[in-house]
């Protein structure tokens, strides 16, 4: 495990994340099943198509990215929303390579483990942690969303590649993630991992776990899902991301305090 280091600062600062919360990991995988279908509802339902998709909502992501970067501080709604459509660029990644160009889930799994693994190392090596209570600088938030990113798109390529050699069906799959999750948190607890390795890994397999939620709900009963559809199921989450972001907004129940003059970050 990472050793405890202090980072020195001058004066306290804003952080630019929310605690970590279980209303974070709520949004967290209602934003990730967002991310499947709202992919899915654009590129076929709508018949944009996977490129013309892929366009559109990274443009949309970037201009959102941008505001979030020159606010001060965190906010829910602007946080969250850049956390909506980072899942969906980061699925598109994925299916473009997959889909696309026709590059196997092998090789795409592997390929954005060793992207992440090379973006954790670098924020490391320049920033000295990985903590997520660290985020008070632009080049910690830019590393931050640069993980991200690449969780999405390894989480979809891993999580496809787990069901379709398994063939667990959707919720089977979505209960085999959540066990995951469920020993990662066991780990941490029983002090077996920690806390920074235990939250990436978790976050990692929040993406499967979404989607498989997601499938499960708007595919057909005949393929195994529910049959909500596409619309129905992203105006559900979608709603419930609201309600819950509007809650947060005005409780600030996630918001971490002002990081003072040296930020304590385990690593």
């Amino acid at each position: 495990m990472m050793r405890m280091t202090e980072i020195s600062s001058e004066a306290a600062l804003p952080s630019k994340v929310p605690e970590i919360t279980v209303y974070f990991w709520i949004i967290k995988i209602l934003a990730t099943t967002v991310g499947e279908t709202a992919a899915d509802l654009l590129a076929v339902r709508l018949g944009l198509g996977l490129t013309m998709t892929s366009w559109i909502l990274t443009g949309v992501f970037v201009a959102v990215l941008a505001v979030q970067l020159r606010i001060a501080r965190y906010i829910p709604a602007p946080y969250w929303i850049t956390v909506v459509l980072i899942s969906v660029v980061g699925t598109l990644i994925s299916d473009n390579l997959v889909d696309g160009l026709g590059i196997s889930l092998v090789t795409t799994s592997a390929a954005f483990a060793i992207i992440l693994a090379l973006v954790f190392m670098a924020w490391a090596r320049s920033e000295g942690t990985l903590s997520i209570h660290s985020i008070v600088t632009r080049k910690r938030e830019l590393f931050y969303w640069l993980a991200i990113l690449f969780t999405f798109a390894l989480g979809t390529s891993a999580g496809d590649l787990v069901a379709e050699r398994l063939d667990l069906g959707y919720g089977v799959a979505a209960l085999a993630f959540a066990g995951a999750i469920a020993l990662v948190f066991m780990a941490y607890r029983l002090s077996l991992a920690g806390p920074i390795a235990s939250f990436w890994i978790a976050y990692i397999l929040t993406r499967p776990l979404g989607a498989s939620i997601g499938d499960f709900l708007a595919k057909p009963q005949i393929a195994g899902g529910l049959g909500w559809g596409t619309v129905n199921t992203s105006l559900v989450f979608v709603a419930a991301i609201l309600a819950l972001v509007a809650f947060l907004t005005k409780s600030g129940a996630d918001r971490i305090a002002l990081a003072p003059a040296e930020v304590r970050a385990e690593r």
